[in-house]
């Protein structure tokens, strides 16, 4: 395991839901670090989600929370390995309740460049951007 790790807290209206939605991605809950609170999605070795309750969030943090319903606060861009991975992600997260907000200007720019990349918003309105790079 790699020494540096990433860990995203996101706030959810229904754990639960959420836990499933990313279930549906192919991650897993690590059930070690998951209880009524909060459930940790690992995305692979070195990326997990902490999905945190909106309960229980506030108390990482003094400032209110975001509605990324309505605004966008981050947008989470995710390397995968291949356009093909791209495409099923998507399909898998869209399958599982995300939209997916589709760019006409943004994907020909990315193509200029050999990149193939698509982007999805989950039940919460957490914006996703996974892509795939010719290296």
């Amino acid at each position: 395991m790699s020494s540096r790790m990433i860990f995203l807290n996101l706030p959810v209206a229904d754990l639960t839901r959420s836990k499933n939605f990313y279930e549906a991605l192919g991650w897993k809950v690590n059930q070690d670090f998951t209880d009524e609170n909060a459930a940790c999605i690992v995305v692979d070795d070195n990326i997990c989600l902490m999905l945190l309750t909106m309960e229980f969030f506030p108390t990482f943090t003094k400032r209110p929370i975001a509605d990324t319903v309505a605004a966008i606060g981050a947008a989470y861009a995710l390397s995968l390995s291949s356009a093909a991975e791209v495409d099923s992600i998507t399909e898998a997260a869209v399958g599982a309740g995300a939209i997916e907000e589709v760019n006409e200007d943004k994907r020909a720019q990315e193509a200029q460049v050999g990149m193939h990349g698509r982007t999805f918003i989950d039940p919460d309105g957490h914006q996703w951007e996974p892509f795939w790079m010719k290296g």
